[in-house]
């Protein structure tokens, strides 16, 4: 019976959320042609007590990902901003996202999907799954519907979105097929700020 999402409101204190906001737009952006569209900070900030607090919530241990990967550093998207693809799925046990964009800049939010062709919400967790989805092996089904499908809006059915709002933090687990929802603002006072999660087991 896993547990797929999970939405807390108010994750920090309203000033420390506000603090950690005004650190995120402090932070260096360097240019990067990456997968999605916008930067993440060059800097990594390390929130005290984050595994311990997050394990309570999602109810196990957990401890982040190795490689750190973009584990602890705030992601900056403008509506300007273009990547090379869309839907996809995380390397990690549970992904985390921290809404940090003003109240009154937020919104869209993370956007959860069906793949039509193959009927699924998530990605396959073995590879006897990924057989009976029809795909030889965890890599196939890798290739076939996140390399290939992944700007195909024809192949996806939206199936319901985390509102963005600040200070919301949302848990999820990176084998859904999900996306970042829009992106907005053309400065980085009114842009989509967030601050990423990603933890393996513990």
């Amino acid at each position: 019976m896993p547990t797929s999402l999970i939405i807390v409101d108010d994750f920090l204190s309203t000033r420390d959320a506000q603090s950690l906001r005004d650190v995120g737009l402090q932070l260096t952006y360097p240019e990067q042609q990456g997968a999605f569209p916008g930067r993440n900070s060059l800097e990594r900030i390390e929130m005290d007590g984050l595994d311990r607090t997050v394990s309570n919530i999602v109810g196990e241990r957990v401890k982040p990902v190795s490689p750190l990967q973009s584990h602890a550093k705030f992601r900056m998207t403008l509506a300007a901003d273009k990547g090379r693809a869309k839907v996809h799925i995380d390397q990690a046990y549970w992904s985390g996202i921290l809404y940090l964009s003003r109240p009154e800049d937020c919104r869209g939010g993370t956007e959860f999907f069906r793949h039509l062709p193959t009927h699924s919400e998530r990605a396959p967790w073995t590879q006897e799954e990924a057989r009976a989805m029809g795909y030889d092996s965890l890599e196939h089904m890798h290739q076939q519907v996140i390399e290939k499908d992944t700007n195909d809006d024809a192949k996806w059915e939206r199936t319901m979105t985390a509102p963005m709002r600040f200070n919301r933090l949302v848990l999820l687990r990176p084998w859904l097929w999900h996306t970042a929802g829009p992106a907005f603002g053309d400065r980085m006072e009114n842009g989509r700020l967030v601050y990423l999660m990603f933890f393996a087991g513990a």
